[in-house]
Formats: C-alpha cells, sequence, structure tokens
C-alpha cells in the first residue's frame, strides 16, 4: 500500500479554483532540493531563538529538580518531537503536499480550513512575538553603536526599541518574499552561525567564571529532587514538546520540499536529540557562569552580552540572536501562516499574499507585548494554545495510518465534487469535528480547571492521544470505504 505516487497522480487533472493553486499543488520530486542539512537547520532554527535559550535555562532554575534530571527530561522531549514529527513528514515527502491540504483527507475539503485556520492563529501571534524578541537584539547592536536614546518610550517601547522592531519587521518580509530558496539558504546559514556564537559565549564567560564555575553547576545540578520528583521531570518533558507542538502538526509544510523519506529521518535524528542536549548543555554552562559573574542567574542572553561588557561581542553576538529569532520566526510562524491562508482562498490569496497578512496583523502582537500580553504568563498561553491545536495532531496521523493505510487520492484531496473521497458531509467530516471538540475540551481542562493543573505541562500530549484515539473510534468503520473508492481511481 505504501508505493511512491506516479507523476501522473501528482498531476491535479481537474483544477477547482476553491481548493487549488499552484502553492499548494503537490510538488514534484525533481523540483525538490532539500536534504538532511536543510531539515536540521529547521530544527536549530527553532531551537536556538532567544526565547529557546530562555525556555531551557529557566528550566534548570525553576522545577527545583536536579540539573542533570532537566537535562534528560529535555533530551527526552527531543526524541519524542523527533518519533512525532517522522509520523507527520512521511505523506508530505511521499506526495509533496503542505499541511493544509494533507489535512483535507482527514478533516474533509472544506473541514480543513479549521486546522489550518487555528494553526495560523498560533502562527501569527508567535510571529509577533519573536519579532519583539529579535527587534531586541537590534536594539543591542543599535544602543552599542550609538548610544541608549533619549529615553521616552510608548507603549513599553523606547524609540530604540521601535526603530529595532520596524527594521526586524521589514527585514522578514523581503526575505520571504524572495521564495522558499532564499529561505533555505537562511536558515543555512544561520543555523550553524548560531552555533558558534553560542559557543564562543560559553568559553567567554567560562573563562571569565574561572575555578568558580563548575562549583555553581553543581549549585544548579543539585537540585532538591524532592520537590520535584518524576511530576517534575514529566513537566519538562511536556513544556519542552508543548514549544515544538506548532511545527510537529504542520511539519509537512517542510518535508514536501524534501528528496527522500531517509534524509528527513536523517535531518531530524540529528536536529531534535543531539541538537537539543548540546544547545541544552551550553545554556546550562552560561547560565551557571552568569550566576558566578553577576551573583544570579541569568536566563536571556541579551542580557547576558549586556553585562559581558565587550563590544566585538555585543555586535557578532546581536546579529546572531537576531539570525536565530528570524529563522525560527520563518520556520515555524511564517511559512506555516502563508500556507494556512492561502488555503482559504487559493485563487485570491497566494503563498506570499498569506505571508504578507501574517505580518501585518504579527506587528500589531509584538507592539503590544510588552505592554499586554506578556503580562498574561506565557507557559500558560503555549499550553494552552498548543492544546487546543493537539488532537488535530491525533487526527491526522490516526487517518493516514490506521484509516487511509498511508494512501491518498491526489486527485480528490483537489476535488470538491459530492461524490469525491473527502468530500464527507457539505466538505466537512463531522466525526473528526467530534474527535477534535471532544479532545480539545479535554486537553484545555487540563490549564484552565484548577483540580487538572498537575496535568498541565501535557495538555498537548494529552489533546493529541485523544484526538487519534475518538476518531479512530468514530472512523473504523468506515476504514475500507474510502481505500476502495481511491483504488478504483487508479
Amino acid at each position: 500500500m505504501n508505493e511512491q505516487p506516479s507523476q501522473s497522480d501528482l498531476n491535479i487533472q481537474q483544477i477547482d479554483p476553491t481548493l487549488y493553486n499552484e502553492d499548494l499543488a503537490p510538488l514534484k520530486p525533481e523540483h525538490r532540493t532539500w536534504g538532511a542539512f536543510e531539515i536540521f537547520n529547521v530544527w536549530s532554527n527553532d531551537i536556538q531563538s532567544l526565547f529557546g535559550y530562555t525556555l531551557a535555562a529557566s528550566l534548570f532554575l525553576s522545577y527545583g529538580l536536579n540539573g542533570w534530571a532537566v537535562m534528560a527530561a529535555i533530551i527526552l522531549a527531543g526524541i519524542i518531537v523527533m518519533f512525532l514529527v517522522n509520523l507527520t513528514g512521511k505523506p508530505s515527502v511521499k506526495y509533496g503536499i503542505p499541511f493544509p491540504v494533507m489535512v483535507r483527507a482527514s478533516m474533509g475539503v472544506r473541514g480543513a480550513n479549521l486546522p489550518a485556520m487555528l494553526r495560523a492563529i498560533v502562527g501569527i501571534f508567535w510571529y509577533g512575538v519573536q519579532t519583539y524578541f529579535a527587534s531586541t537584539a537590534v536594539a543591542l547592536l543599535i544602543t552599542a553603536l550609538f548610544g541608549v536614546g533619549n529615553g521616552g518610550t510608548f507603549l513599553g517601547l523606547s524609540g530604540v526599541a521601535w526603530l529595532s522592531f520596524v527594521i526586524v519587521w521589514l527585514f522578514q518580509i523581503a526575505i520571504f518574499w524572495q521564495g522558499i530558496e532564499r529561505i533555505k539558504h537562511f536558515l543555512n546559514w544561520a543555523g550553524p552561525l548560531v552555533y558558534v556564537v553560542m559557543v564562543v559565549l560559553m568559553i567567554v564567560v567560562w573563562v571569565q567564571a574561572g575555578s568558580e564555575l563548575l562549583p555553581a553547576i553543581s549549585t544548579i545540578f543539585s537540585g532538591s529532587d524532592e520537590q520535584g520528583g518524576l511530576g517534575a521531570f514529566l513537566a519538562i518533558v511536556g513544556t519542552m514538546v508543548a514549544y515544538f507542538a506548532a511545527v510537529v502538526i504542520n511539519f509537512g509544510d517542510f518535508t514536501r520540499f524534501v528528496k527522500t523519506e531517509r534524509q528527513m529521518k536523517l535531518g531530524n535524528l540529528l536536529g531534535l536529540p543531539l541538537n537539543v542536549a548540546f544547545f541544552s548543555f551550553i545554556a546550562l554552562i552560561i547560565t551557571a557562569g552568569t550566576l558566578v559573574l553577576f551573583g544570579e542567574a541569568l536566563t536571556n542572553p541579551a542580557d547576558i552580552v549586556e553585562r559581558v561588557d565587550s563590544l566585538p561581542l555585543t555586535i557578532v553576538a546581536a546579529l546572531t540572536f537576531f539570525a536565530a529569532t528570524v529563522g525560527i520566526n520563518l520556520v515555524a510562524n511564517f511559512i506555516p501562516p502563508a500556507y494556512d491562508l492561502a488555503n482559504l482562498f487559493p485563487s485570491k490569496i497566494s503563498f506570499k499574499m498569506g505571508g504578507l497578512i501574517t505580518a501585518v496583523i504579527a506587528f500589531f502582537v509584538g507592539a503590544l507585548w510588552i505592554s499586554v500580553i506578556s503580562q498574561i504568563g506565557v507557559p500558560g498561553f503555549v499550553n494552552a494554545l498548543g492544546a487546543i491545536v493537539a488532537p488535530f495532531y491525533g487526527i491526522i496521523v490516526v487517518d493516514y495510518y490506521l484509516i487511509k493505510r498511508q494512501h491518498l487520492n491526489m486527485q480528490e484531496l483537489f476535488s470538491s465534487a459530492p461524490s469525491s473521497a473527502y468530500y464527507y458531509v457539505n466538505g466537512w467530516n463531522t466525526r473528526a469535528l467530534i474527535a477534535f471538540g471532544v479532545a480539545a475540551m479535554f486537553s484545555l481542562s487540563t490549564i484552565l480547571v484548577p483540580a487538572l493543573a498537575s496535568l498541565g505541562g501535557y495538555g498537548w500530549l494529552i489533546g493529541a492521544g485523544l484526538g487519534g484515539v475518538f476518531y479512530y473510534g468514530l472512523m473504523k468503520r468506515f476504514k475500507a470505504a474510502p481505500v476502495m473508492a481511491e483504488q478504483k481511481a487508479h
């Protein structure tokens, strides 16, 4: 059942303008230019943002857990995410389609817009936040070179901060506008460079801290296990999985450019468990070093660079943090909503236009981050958004592997004919909607209901699992029908 589709399968014969444009069409194997290195860099850029570093560093400090246990939890999360994305990435390697098209198979050709729009909202929100984080690196650079300005603020941002925010916002649009190949080159350049600078920063901190560094590490590593125990360990795993959750669901947006499944899996292995382990180790060393040098553990790299007080390091680090955070923004928060919005009105919204809409809305999110949005509390917000989208992961995976048996009919994915395999009821799969609704209520309640607060970190995993279980229960009677209908078409 898992044979490769033929060229004719990937040529869409009947063009339905409400479901098709060039950006959503299956990408032929000869037009794919990504390998393991590009997938590795998707993850490098996802992990190595300022926000990702701050999250990793704060996990060492906030759970009262032994540092080695925190490292183990973060690595375990990397392994889990690798397993999850290998499953969601595979159909898009096979058929060359982005996430909003793939999800038509389970949700219906119209119903696919629901997960696509929810995913777009998550992406647009984080796009604004990460644009703000990237602008702090530019502000660091401007301040180091030209001073702090007159000190006046608007919405919590100084003049330098506003200038930096607009520069980053325009820079990202400029890269995106040049298409996926230019984005690939940017990621391939930014990912490795960030590692080099992080290692340099680690060495600088290590040298300055001298012989006091190792005792400081043992202070972080000697957290009281009794206080946290297994619950804290699992909460860290859950939080890290939730951090990657958005990309996990729509990983097909990237794997459609990959030549083979083997290269995807190699890229995921290098980019997730190994990458996360090394990055967390760097975060740990630097955090311990700041404890020695400044008497407090700093978790924001921009604060650390400011305190280290070396102009060359400030300039290089600021440029690198900027590149890294723009990298994650393109990967996790720009490309997905661009496809998702294009899926909504394919004849009117192209991939580029979807990106532009994303950028405009996200501008206001980023501008209000300091004065309004950051006051709400970030981890709970991440978990809540992740929990709402999570059931779609289970639905997509169960549908593709257990219901459709790894076989999709490309012609019918782009057809709104009432007789087509993925039309269901007026284009919506009502069973998938029920599975999503019930699972989302469960996973969201782990965040909103105080009695279930102990499950908070696992909202995403619970939602994904329940979505898959409910969907299978509702759809298993219909297992044979779509496959037979598709085989007739061959």
